[in-house]
């Protein structure tokens, strides 16, 4: 096994997901360069209010290398990328975090997007989250609609109006009672990570938490879903 390991690691290297240098560490979720460069937040700038959540940490800023690394990860399908970002997001949140949560979940894509992708990011996300943090992973909704790209929505009223009604709880999903960590990889305004906290709580969640990769302050710049 350990043969196949490394003879696979010579075929397909193992890339920091922001510069795309080779990783000496397979492991790590960067490169030391990144590291030291990238626009962490820290303490309070790490936080952002969203509507129906106890608070929503983000582990950096959406600017410098971040944007096209996402980019990367979502519309290149460079599916690597799940696990260094729910890492990070990982990280961030057990800093965060005043309470141990019972279980993570995540801001699902419609079926049409999910179709053209092939994967959903904040998927890959919470289940590398959730093995850093030794947690269940649980999918618990459900986009109902397929709607308009939320960063061709520079306007916060428009971005809340464009997701309200989106989800619903999936039949059957367990959050009566649960204390949740909604995972998803950028933050704007808020309007989507707030809509899904908002059915959760509907459907009996006891407190919702979020986390995500990077934080956006609504330039229009953010990433697509």
């Amino acid at each position: 096994m350990k043969l196949l390991t490394g003879a696979l690691g010579l075929l397909f290297p193992v890339k920091c997901p922001f510069c795309q240098t080779i990783l000496e560490d397979p492991e790590a979720p960067l490169c030391p360069e990144c590291q030291t460069r990238l626009p962490w937040l820290l303490g309070r700038e790490a936080e952002r209010k969203v509507d129906f959540a106890d608070g929503c940490f983000s582990a950096l800023a959406y600017r410098d290398r971040v944007p096209e690394a996402v980019r990367r990860y979502k519309f290149a399908r460079v599916r690597a990328c799940g696990r260094p970002f729910g890492l990070l997001a990982a990280q961030c949140a057990q800093d965060h975090l005043p309470q141990r949560p019972d279980a993570l979940t995540w801001a699902p894509l419609s079926d049409r997007r999910l179709r053209e992708r092939g994967f959903d990011q904040a998927e890959l996300m919470a289940r590398a989250a959730g093995a850093a943090m030794g947690l269940p992973v649980i999918p618990t909704l459900k986009k109902l609609k397929h709607t308009k790209a939320q960063s061709d929505l520079t306007d916060p009223r428009k971005r809340r109006a464009n997701v309200q009604g989106a989800y619903a709880l999936l039949p059957g999903a367990e959050v009566a009672g649960r204390r949740l960590l909604l995972v998803d990889d950028v933050v704007t305004t808020g309007a989507t990570l707030g809509e899904c906290a908002k059915v959760l709580l509907m459907g009996g969640a006891d407190r919702i938490w979020c986390a995500t990769l990077a934080q956006a302050r609504g330039t229009g710049e953010e990433g697509k879903n």
